[in-house]
């Protein structure tokens, strides 16, 4: 099947997970991904841990981020490897990194850099803070820019912040990443990119300050810092988490007024809530949630799971069960909905989930995870290396050695 992005080449010169994120939505788009790692170890999320299909096995983290990749060593401390990335460059369309503050610019790899030497290529880095702050020389990862964009102040309990389980500032930062370069893309196309390709600066800060948007816009103009309510939002009352009969747990509750009303009438069967002019408004009831939410948890001890959620539903109430990863995975909408493909690794085939849209007549491509450095001698035979010279190169230890793969 031919990729939507089919012919556009990205390098991908990053680790963990903002970069590699961002390359694999590309890849799974049908773009060429050239994964450019380091001989000794590659990325060191290969290291996190060995789960996928082990013990001794793939590291999760890697295996979910660098999908349909080919991974090519090169030591760029080397003028032979460097050389190499630039004969790459001459032919790719972007390249994406998420290294050191400066590392790009020390590397001959810069925005003027690009410009100067690879003007069709469009040079995308992704940082902590972005240039041109005080903290701009900092080392960010994913935990560190959330405590500082405020993202854990917005988690948790009041006196008890935390981090949201998923790499929320990471993923993100990706999201917005191949965004913007699938836009340029398509603005080159269209004729309204003229001359060298403008080069894009995404920092995780920028990005979860963003994410923060409706806390922040709260905090400036109430001067309130909002306390975090666990499974529950400071926005909206009643809404969370409330244990069921059965020892399940269910999630539901109100976004508005008229589905307040139908709460107290059609679930809980509490009309004297319905009519109290305490509860009339969603800032009311905010006020007020812990009554609320005892009335809800006394109805919701008294129903299993099931009986509550179809009522809910009857009534036009949103509602959830509440799942560990173990149970999503075998979550059967997922199955009804054919939401698992098989994806190939050096430790064998994988099931992996579908990328979340679905493009009438096209599905991604979800191409294989790749060892370290198994396409480096086919990529450098498509540059017009021969044998002798791919020989020569991993003697001097300009790339790694020689891919074996696994049995």
């Amino acid at each position: 099947m031919e990729g939507l992005l089919d012919g556009i080449v990205v390098l991908d010169l990053g680790r963990v997970l903002a970069c590699p994120y961002a390359a694999t939505m590309m890849a799974d788009m049908g773009a060429t991904v050239i994964k450019i790692e380091n001989p000794k170890g590659g990325d060191f999320a290969r290291d996190y841990d060995d789960v996928v299909n082990g013990p001794g096995g793939l590291a999760a983290h890697f295996v979910w981020a660098n999908r349909g990749k080919e991974s090519v060593t090169l030591d760029l401390k080397s003028e032979a490897g460097m050389d190499i990335l630039h004969r790459l460059l001459d032919g790719a369309d972007a390249l994406v990194s998420n290294l050191a503050p400066g590392a790009t610019a020390r590397m001959g790899l810069g925005p003027e850099d690009l410009r100067r030497r690879h003007p069709n290529v469009i040079g995308l880095e992704i940082d902590g803070y972005g240039p041109g702050g005080p903290l701009s020389h900092k080392r960010a990862y994913d935990l560190l820019v959330q405590a500082e964009s405020g993202t854990c102040a917005a988690t948790g309990y009041p006196g008890m912040p935390a981090k949201p389980g998923p790499p929320v500032a990471d993923i993100s930062t990706g999201l917005y990443s191949a965004l913007s370069i699938m836009a340029l893309l398509l603005g080159r196309a269209r004729g309204v990119m003229q001359g060298p390709m403008p080069d894009v600066a995404v920092s995780l800060f920028d990005t979860m300050t963003d994410i923060m948007g409706y806390q922040l816009t709260y905090t400036q103009h109430s001067g309130i810092d909002q306390e975090p309510l666990g499974m529950s939002s400071p926005a909206v009352a009643p809404y969370g988490a409330f244990g069921t009969r059965d020892g399940q747990t269910v999630v539901l509750g109100t976004t508005n007024d008229r589905e307040w009303q139908r709460v107290a009438h059609e679930i809980i069967e509490r009309p004297d809530l319905a009519d109290d002019a305490r509860y009339a408004t969603n800032p009311d009831r905010c006020e007020h949630r812990d009554e609320l939410n005892a009335a809800i948890e006394s109805w919701c001890a008294q129903h299993d799971l099931a009986e509550i959620q179809q009522i809910a539903d009857a009534a036009g109430i949103g509602n959830s069960r509440y799942n560990l990863p173990s149970e999503v995975i075998a979550h059967p909408h997922l199955q009804a909905r054919d939401r698992w493909r098989p994806v190939q690794t050096p430790r064998g085939e994988i099931s992996a989930l579908r990328p979340p849209p679905v493009i009438t007549g096209f599905e991604q491509l979800m191409g294989a995870v790749p060892g370290l450095g198994e396409h480096t001698d086919g990529v450098l035979a498509e540059l017009g290396l021969s044998h002798e010279d791919i020989a020569v190169l991993r003697s001097q230890g300009a790339i790694g050695p020689s891919y074996q793969r696994s049995e």
